[in-house]
Parts: C-alpha cells; sequence; structure tokens
C-alpha cells in the first residue's frame, strides 16, 4: 500500500489490516505500531498483536520495566510473587554465538489500562562474532496472545519471526538493494522498484542464497546465469 510523503504507515496499517482476514493470524510490528487502536482492530477481527514496546508510549515501557526489576525482600519478609516463565536459547553458526533469555508474565494484565493485553515480555540478546566482540541487547514486548496458547517459546519464535521478516526482507532491501538511496519518487515508480526487488529476493530465496550482497556480484559476473534462473 502507497505511503504519501505527507503521511507515514501508522495511518495506513488500519487500512491495510482491513482487507486481511486476521482470524487466527498474529500481527508483530515494531514500536511504531503498538498504538491503542490498532491493538483493538486486531483482536475484534480475531486476530492477536505482539508489538515491541520503547518509549513512544507514555508509561508503557516503564511499566514493564519495573515489573520486571528484581525486587529487594526485606529481612523477616518473603519476596514478592511473581509469574515470570523464562526460556533460554543458544545457537551457532555463521560464526556467531547467539544466547537469548525471554521472561514472560502476565501480571501486568491485571493492572495495566492497555486493550486487550495479556502477557508482557522482557527479551535478553547476546551475541558474540568470530573476533570475541559480545554485544548485548534488550528489548521489551507485549501481546494479547494469552499464556494458554503463548508460552514462552512460543513468544520467543514469534518475536524472532518478526525480525527473520525484517532483516530477511526489509533490510535487504533498505541496505543491499539500496532502496533508502533511490532517487526514484514519480508515478508509480517507487511501487514498480519495490516489485522488482522483491522479485529478485524470491529468486536469490529459491536458489537458496542467502548472502544476497554477494550473489548480486556473483550474478553480475555471470549474466547468462542470471537469465538461465529466470526461467529455471
Amino acid at each position: 500500500m502507497r505511503v504519501d510523503e505527507k503521511s507515514n504507515e501508522i495511518t495506513h496499517a488500519p487500512k491495510l489490516l482491513t482487507s486481511l482476514d486476521l482470524r487466527g493470524v498474529v500481527v508483530s510490528g515494531d514500536a511504531m505500531f503498538d498504538q491503542r487502536e490498532l491493538s483493538i482492530q486486531i483482536v475484534q477481527a480475531n486476530g492477536d498483536y505482539l508489538w515491541t514496546v520503547k518509549g513512544n508510549q507514555e508509561g508503557l515501557r516503564e511499566d514493564i520495566e519495573v515489573l520486571f526489576q528484581p525486587h529487594r525482600k526485606r529481612a523477616g519478609t518473603s519476596a514478592l510473587p511473581n509469574d515470570f516463565r523464562t526460556v533460554r536459547s543458544v545457537e551457532k553458526g555463521h560464526g556467531r554465538l547467539e544466547k537469548r533469555i525471554i521472561t514472560v508474565s502476565s501480571r501486568l494484565a491485571e493492572y495495566s489500562t492497555w486493550p486487550e493485553l495479556a502477557q508482557v515480555f522482557k527479551l535478553e540478546s547476546q551475541r558474540t562474532d568470530a573476533l570475541g566482540v559480545t554485544k548485548t541487547e534488550l528489548r521489551y514486548g507485549l501481546t494479547s496472545l494469552p499464556a494458554q496458547v503463548a508460552h514462552p517459546k512460543r513468544v520467543l519464535d514469534l518475536t524472532r519471526g518478526h525480525w527473520g521478516i525484517e532483516n530477511g526482507l526489509h533490510s535487504r532491501r533498505d541496505a543491499t538493494l539500496r532502496e533508502d538511496y533511490a532517487q526514484v519518487r514519480m508515478g508509480h515508480a517507487p511501487q514498480m522498484l519495490a516489485v522488482l526487488n522483491n522479485t529478485v529476493l524470491g529468486l536469490f530465496a529459491k536458489q537458496g542464497q542467502t548472502n544476497i550482497a554477494h550473489a548480486r556480484r556473483a550474478f553480475a559476473y555471470h549474466f547468462d546465469k542470471a537469465l538461465a534462473s529466470l526461467v529455471a
């Protein structure tokens, strides 16, 4: 759906979702989309949402942070009750070691005014590259999926699935295929460029190519192979 220069993705998301059958669908998005009205629209259409949370909704991230903060217990008292559920994952490949810990809770839904809220989560990620350099990242999020149907592993898988789309499609178009640097503005040219780039990524995926930059260089040198892939 075309987004005009004077508009943004937030105003177009409700229109796009209206055209889709959301029954049984989990709609995921980054912090831009954690909007109250959008959350209500999705659940009313018999779908569910999963949003990343930053600071654009006043008090929301702070409430989640406070929930997951370790509470000091005073002498002679017991620790405050919680329903935290945690799962860990460790993956090694492509010269990287990635560790993730997700902690999920339903407690905030008891007093938050966020519509249709069922669970919130804290996701801690640690990535170590081949040079031994380690980077850590902390994300927070929320979902309308209740604990009965979305245990911590499923919440982790859904979150990773969202970023898989972001890294596997949008990031490749924006950076590797350099859409962010394109000067195409007239008429339907931007949409046609997006269609062509999606087609290129689809052909690469069909051939099992994962390094898009390398594949582009290879096909630029062997143009006959690029043409052959169109009719294979």
